[in-house]
């Protein structure tokens, strides 16, 4: 996906005043488990860090709303000391199909737990290593064992980067083998949570590898192609336009899938149709989706000629099937979506998820409104674009929750789609 988990983690900073304040990085935590991970970040100038506590609030140290203070050895909230907490860090090294790949296995403090669940966390589609990022310590910090890794070809992990889910899911399956073997005697459940593109790769790696369960938020149970159609008619439909407009999306969709799926050798004709019915129309201009917007702008002598070195060079497999690995996925399942998520819309997923549902499935689905993709709450500006504000709350929870088998109460505005 174009807007990456990471990239929207990264968003919406504001500058380093000149007073920054000197925090330690790592996760405190309240006497009622509430918490706050403190970690170094590119886009926060030193000395200032990222921070993210458990209801969602986020942003950087530095900044002079920042809702804390720091000491040498805590983080003062609301008048009250958060002491550190001190995780159990062991790096890692695994092979997946004859690639080597760096890890870490967070685990939290205490004794040994033999029914602690273990997580393994399955990234989106950023080149940003989890390794030392807020995610897995946030998790870590409810009492949940995290396996995080870098994908291939980023961090510290050897190999080609690709967007292969098949190729991607071998490697979240490794990771599995590998988190087990490391915390042996000192889990119980084990399984992965995937964010974004994340979303494609858990559930099928759980249909290789023995998982007790799958998390997955803000994913797609759509194919990319499926998924750029219904982004451009959520462009349609949020510019105000009618059913004409949404079916020329369609079509542009259609011919444009023709050329991924053929490689860039056929579809040229559907595409310069649906050019010549678009050419009259103001908003034609506008269209993006994941990719047919770029494409319909581009010519098709520089398509045949390096359309697919710049759209399909990283192994994505257009067309597919997420529903069919689901129907494969024997494990409880847990997801998540997004509202307004213009990233991955929801409307073949909600219809999906639901389904499954009914069909006896051992799925939970629950929705948190006006939030975009990342969970992120947002402000409209004038233009139409979305400014991230902070991850919603209750998510964050809601995961733990769910991954510890111990779900109970609400969880923000969460609306649960499939109650039993």
């Amino acid at each position: 996906m174009k807007k990456l988990l990471g990239a929207l983690l990264l968003a919406a900073l504001p500058a380093t005043p000149a007073f920054a304040q000197a925090c330690t990085p790592g996760t405190y935590a309240a006497a009622d488990g509430d918490f706050v991970v403190l970690v170094k970040s590119p886009a926060v100038p030193a000395p200032g860090l990222r921070y993210l506590f458990r209801d969602g609030r986020r942003g950087a140290s530095s900044d002079t709303t920042a809702p804390f203070s720091c000491g040498s050895d805590s983080v003062t909230v609301n008048g009250k000391a958060w002491k550190p907490v001190a995780f159990r860090e062991t790096p890692a090294t695994f092979d997946s199909v004859a690639t080597k790949m760096n890890g870490m296995l967070i685990e939290p403090p205490g004794a040994p737990d033999a029914k602690r669940p273990l997580v393994v966390m399955v990234h989106g589609s950023e080149r940003t290593s989890p390794i030392g990022g807020v995610y897995g310590y946030a998790m870590a910090a409810q009492g949940i064992s995290v396996f995080v890794y870098d994908k291939r070809g980023t961090g510290g992990s050897e190999g080609e980067y690709t967007q292969n889910f098949e190729l991607l899911a071998e490697d979240a399956g490794h990771a599995l083998d590998q988190a087990r073997s490391m915390a042996k005697g000192r889990f119980g459940r084990a399984g992965f949570f995937g964010g974004s593109q994340g979303g494609w790769v858990a559930p099928l790696a759980a249909t290789r590898t023995k998982a007790d369960f799958v998390a997955i938020g803000f994913g797609l149970v759509a194919s990319p192609i499926e998924e750029d159609r219904e982004q451009m008619v959520s462009e349609v439909r949020a510019a105000g336009l009618g059913d004409d407009a949404v079916a020329l999306v369609n079509r542009l969709s259609a011919a444009t899938s023709q050329l991924l799926l053929s490689e860039f050798h056929t579809g040229y004709d559907a595409l310069d149709a649906v050019r010549r019915d678009m050419a009259d129309k103001p908003w034609a201009a506008k269209i993006e989706g994941e990719y047919s917007g770029a494409i319909a702008r581009t010519p098709n002598d520089e398509l045949k000629r390096i359309g697919r070195a710049r759209v399909d060079n990283l192994e994505l497999i257009w067309d597919y099937d997420a529903v069919a690995a689901l129907k494969k996925l024997d494990a409880p399942l847990l997801w998540v979506l997004a509202g307004e998520d213009r990233e991955a819309p929801i409307e073949t997923t909600r219809g999906a998820l639901t389904g499954l549902a009914k069909a006896g499935k051992p799925v939970d689905v629950y929705l948190f409104p006006d939030t975009d993709h990342g969970m992120f709450e947002f402000t409209t500006n004038a233009d139409g674009s979305r400014s991230v504000t902070r991850i919603t709350d209750g998510y964050l929870k809601l995961l733990g929750d769910w991954i510890k088998g111990d779900v109970r109460g609400s969880y923000g505005r969460a609306e649960h789609l499939t109650p039993r």
